[in-house]
């Protein structure tokens, strides 16, 4: 009889030191009952922040390049020089372009003479008409032609748009070039807005609209913080970097900054998400902007459902669809279920 009240002693210790989150056997429907945590669901409007890192530059770089190909004869400048505006930046060798435009000028003397003549025998009555006005055409023909090199002659050489600086040298002297190939790139001397270029996701680009304030960070400046605001929007992919490239235009030029300098900015979109903010543990199998979670809506089974993320922040994220008509969600318990597995509430949370 001893014996026998030890060893009932002995079980109700054991299923006394159980977890309170282990499943509970539920003999009647043969299956374990799983306590479980749960957070009502409310939905509201969310405005989840966007990071993102590229590079200061201005709003009036400008890249410098030659209309016609050749070699580079000189480049009178170098990266971090300054320049006044109508300087001579470079040149090409003038040999090829000089002849053309010799021979072009010989072109017109000639249809000119031609021309004369052709008159003078009209006016005698021994060219016709005809011949008179096809010299008249050869000479126009000329000397537009001799226009449009002496034009190209005009821009083999690379003069300063503006007063400002010398930020970048794409290439060097003796180098051939092609029409349009960037030789020089230069700014205004602050005299521009300062930007900061950055890339984002499809998504964060339709949260995003021109006006949406911002924060950016470098390292050039600790611990200081530089507002800003959207101020261009794409309406294309860049074929360079497969982002969509946000400027943003800062509100006060800062005393130490220079283009190229990365900064990391945090942009606050105005466009509110609708959706539902559940913690990051609810969450199972998430992949990209789907994932799973578990819910309830009879207190007593659990089903699984796919929802639609919008972003994830501080171990919170956001879902954007699946969760409509949806009372809770399982935030607590979920490791051990299964789709309809019967559980036992514990606790109810709220957003």
């Amino acid at each position: 009889m001893k014996s026998t009240i030890l060893s009932l002693a002995a079980i109700a210790l054991v299923a006394g030191s159980c977890h309170n989150n282990q499943p509970v056997a539920n003999t009647s429907i043969g299956q374990d009952t799983i306590p479980v945590k749960v957070m009502q669901l409310e939905k509201a409007d969310s405005r989840q922040q966007v990071f993102a890192t590229g590079q200061f530059t201005t709003d009036d770089e400008t890249s410098l390049s030659f209309k016609n190909g050749g070699i580079i004869d000189r480049i009178y400048v170098k990266e971090g020089d300054a320049v006044n505006k109508g300087q001579l930046l470079a040149t090409l060798h003038l040999a090829e372009i000089n002849a053309q435009a010799e021979q072009a000028t010989l072109s017109v003397q000639k249809a000119e003479r031609d021309y004369n003549r052709a008159s003078a025998l009209y006016k005698d009555s021994v060219a016709t008409l005809e011949q008179m006005q096809n010299a008249k055409t050869a000479l126009d023909v000329a000397r537009q032609q001799l226009t449009a090199i002496r034009f190209n002659q005009s821009y083999s050489e690379i003069k300063a748009p503006s007063s400002g600086f010398v930020l970048r040298k794409f290439v060097n002297e003796g180098q051939v070039t092609g029409p349009g190939t960037p030789v020089l790139m230069v700014n205004g001397a602050g005299k521009g807005s300062w930007l900061l270029k950055v890339g984002v996701s499809d998504r964060q680009w339709a949260a995003i609209q021109a006006g949406d304030k911002a924060t950016i960070e470098t390292d050039a400046l600790p611990g200081q913080t530089i507002a800003a605001v959207v101020s261009k929007k794409p309406e294309g992919v860049d074929p360079a970097s497969g982002t969509f490239i946000i400027q943003l235009q800062l509100q006060q030029k800062p005393t130490a900054i220079a283009s190229g300098l990365f900064g990391k900015a945090t942009i606050t979109p105005s466009h509110a998400v609708n959706g539902w903010t559940i913690p990051y543990d609810a969450l199972l199998d998430g992949d990209q902007n789907q994932g799973y979670v578990f819910i309830t809506n009879d207190n007593k089974t659990a089903t699984k459902v796919k929802v639609t993320l919008g972003g994830i922040d501080n171990n919170k994220v956001l879902v954007t669809g699946g969760l409509d008509s949806v009372k809770a969600i399982i935030i607590s318990g979920n490791a051990y279920l299964n789709d309809h597995s019967p559980i036992l509430i514990q606790n109810t949370t709220h957003p």
